[in-house]
């Protein structure tokens, strides 16, 4: 019996404290801050080496950058370009920006374009803002304008597509992954170099 009121003991202990910790506010930077250890101990890396016949590409849709500037989505063409959809209500999304972050700075001369695409609802763009500014990230930052195509309709984020300069979806990845690898940079060198 005493081995019974132990265990309740430590399972109310241990609600007590997750609860103390979504209050605070605590819990979400827990959580994000062990996927980022995930991501960086290797165990996910983004996989390049898709063996699918790639698809191709709809550029006729129109995005806007975070003051509202509408982006027709064909001036990407022709372009290596590394499509990263998230939102601030993401954990795994904010895990794996860092990284993200990394590599376009790593990439930042090279002819790749970074197409960070919120999903947050229009009514969020000032908390979009604030998290970037705060995080002092670097790489482009949009918003879908009116309607994405249904090669950007995704079941769930994070979600990274790279389309190649021809217009082919050449990786797609669903869930948090780091993207800040040699293979990686070799690779969208490689391809923007083609």
């Amino acid at each position: 019996m005493k081995l019974f009121f132990n265990s309740i003991k430590q399972i109310v202990v241990a609600l007590a404290l997750v609860g103390l910790l979504q209050l605070t506010g605590l819990l979400e930077s827990a959580t994000v801050s062990a996927q980022r250890l995930v991501l960086n101990s290797g165990l996910l890396n983004a996989d390049i080496g898709s063996k699918k016949t790639p698809l191709v590409f709809d550029y006729n849709f129109t995005i806007k950058d975070l003051n509202g500037n509408k982006v027709p989505f064909e001036k990407f063409k022709g372009k290596v370009v590394f499509i990263n959809l998230w939102a601030t209500w993401c954990g795994p999304c904010k895990a794996e920006m860092p990284g993200i972050q990394e590599l376009a700075v790593a990439l930042k001369d090279k002819p790749i374009e970074f197409v960070m695409l919120s999903l947050d609802k229009d009514a969020m763009l000032p908390k979009v803002v604030s998290y970037i500014e705060k995080n002092q990230y670097t790489f482009p930052v949009f918003m879908p304008h009116e309607f994405l195509p249904d090669q950007l309709q995704v079941a769930s984020i994070p979600t990274t597509i790279i389309v190649s300069k021809e217009g082919k979806i050449i990786v797609r990845e669903t869930g948090a992954k780091n993207y800040n690898t040699k293979k990686m940079i070799d690779f969208l060198i490689d391809q923007s170099s083609k």
